[in-house]
């Protein structure tokens, strides 16, 4: 979008926050970067040019605003729309695979060559992978600074940065201010009120998202599914643990209503910024739902939906394995059926974690560690004791990779190709999993009934061709058809 200059300039004009994150405005006579809805009076037309990213305009020399601090605006909803290589590229950029492995293993996941990957990123966002990373670390800087007391090296070694000085210097090119000097500064203006009280131990972040923003399905759905031992609601939020590159996590979210509240509690605080990029993928806070939303409202008969209830996200997932594993036990059982399954595995078979706070006490078992599971002693159709075996192993040998930077075609196929799986099992795989923003539903028997009652063909066929005036956010098109259920899954909690 940052190509077509007259709609930034009126973007920039109208300060429209629909915008934040999908381009920045750098300019030239300040030196400085803001976000489209930045509150400060617009710069003369001239004097601004447009870049595709926070880290294009840092490598461009800029600093960031410290009016609208554009470093903390949502990503881009283009990265979770494709599956191209430079979205799968971004996708893992965020979820630290720069930092612990370098471009080389960054280009080695693609399938590509370093050059190729610098290119292509480039190219698209006007900044190669390191400069990417390197201002995702500077972000993650600043919410520490800001948002909680760890000494200066705790924060810098959080963040990602290789040395004090590093840290330092990042910090001050970025934000023209010391890493002391932005603690003080965020001192000063903090005199509202926390919106969540400190517990020791945790740290307490804010994550944007764009409006609007419908809570209901989206934490309904992850409490009213939650396997006992890894994932609760308590006192208001969802509760689950998390198994991270270094160590492992408990986090809260809480819905707000301009922020997701999150409370993060890491044996490494290495792990802290994967932890947030998978909370926002979970919650699928990157989403574009003006964009999501006035697309299903040209089909009339799903505009009331739409109307009624707009900004509905793709409840996701943090671990891909996991849910497909997940998807397995739940087939042709009900919710709670399918929570008691997955319960036994966890006792079974799950690591132990400390959870002061709550009530968890696991992390959901390993594809490797279910490798070694017995078929027999699973209450299941041996047919479907052979599907999970089946998948378990593949994922445990790496023969099927599911992940946030898969290409959804390739992975639907390797995942039709085990025994058991039919096109459901596989499309809210790729739904929740992955995050195809275009998985459907046709053959969901909630999703028939709510088309038969809307005037909508409800035959998998017909509805499907219906759907291609959805496309390509079928996904979110499914979570309206859904909410027409009274399922637990569709409110939130009391």
């Amino acid at each position: 979008m940052h190509t077509d200059t007259d709609r930034c300039v009126r973007a920039v004009q109208s300060k429209d926050a629909r915008f934040d994150g999908w381009f920045f405005t750098a300019v030239r006579t300040t030196g400085i970067y803001c976000r489209p809805s930045c509150p400060a009076v617009p710069p003369k037309v001239e004097n601004m040019s447009f870049l595709p990213s926070a880290a294009a305009c840092q490598q461009a020399g800029y600093r960031a605003c410290k009016r609208c601090r554009p470093d903390t605006s949502p990503g881009s909803p283009e990265w979770n729309a494709r599956a191209d290589s430079v979205a799968r590229a971004v996708r893992l950029i965020q979820d630290g695979v720069v930092d612990r492995e370098g471009v080389p293993g960054l280009a080695t996941r693609l399938g590509y060559s370093t050059r190729q990957v610098e290119r292509q990123l480039l190219a698209e966002l006007g900044a190669g992978p390191l400069a990417l990373a390197r201002a995702q670390r500077a972000q993650t800087a600043r919410l520490l600074i800001e948002t909680s007391e760890l000494p200066m090296g705790d924060v810098a070694f959080a963040a990602g940065f290789s040395s004090i000085r590093a840290f330092n210097d990042t910090v001050r090119e970025v934000f023209a201010l010391s890493p002391s000097d932005l603690r003080i500064r965020a001192g000063r203006a903090a005199g509202r009120p926390e919106a969540q009280p400190r517990i020791p131990g945790t740290l307490s972040l804010r994550l944007p998202y764009r409006a609007p923003l419908n809570p209901d399905n989206l934490f309904g759905h992850l409490a009213a599914t939650a396997v006992p031992g890894v994932e609760e609601w308590r006192d208001g939020a969802y509760r689950r643990t998390l198994r991270l590159p270094y160590g492992t996590g408990v986090v809260a979210l809480t819905p707000g209503p301009d922020h997701i509240g999150c409370r993060l509690a890491l044996t490494d605080l290495r792990d802290l910024t994967i932890a947030i990029s998978r909370c926002r993928w979970m919650l699928d806070l990157d989403a574009d739902p003006e964009a999501v939303d006035d697309q299903l409202r040209a089909d009339p008969l799903l505009a009331p939906l739409v109307d009624k209830a707009p900004g509905r996200r793709v409840p996701r997932t943090v671990d891909a394995a996991e849910f497909a594993v997940r998807a397995v036990l739940g087939q042709q059982v009900s919710t709670a059926a399918a929570r008691t399954h997955a319960a036994r595995l966890v006792t079974a078979y799950g690591e132990p974690v400390q959870d002061p706070h709550g009530g968890l006490t696991h992390l959901f078992p390993s594809p490797q560690a279910l490798a070694a599971l017995d078929p027999e002693t699973l209450s299941m159709p041996r047919s479907r004791r052979t599907t999970l075996t089946t998948l378990v192993g593949a994922l445990a040998d790496g023969s099927l990779p599911l992940g946030i930077d898969s290409d959804w075609e390739a992975a639907r196929a390797g995942l039709n190709a085990l025994p058991g799986f039919g096109p459901w099992t596989t499309e809210i795989i790729a739904m929740r999993a992955l995050g195809d923003p275009d998985a459907f539903l046709p053959s969901d028997l909630g999703i028939r009934r709510a088309a038969g009652e809307l005037g909508l063909p409800s035959t998998p066929a017909a509805l499907t061709a219906r759907a291609a005036l959805w496309r390509p956010w079928r996904a979110y098109a499914v979570q309206y058809l859904w909410a027409t259920d009274a399922h637990p899954i569709n409110h939130l909690p009391v």
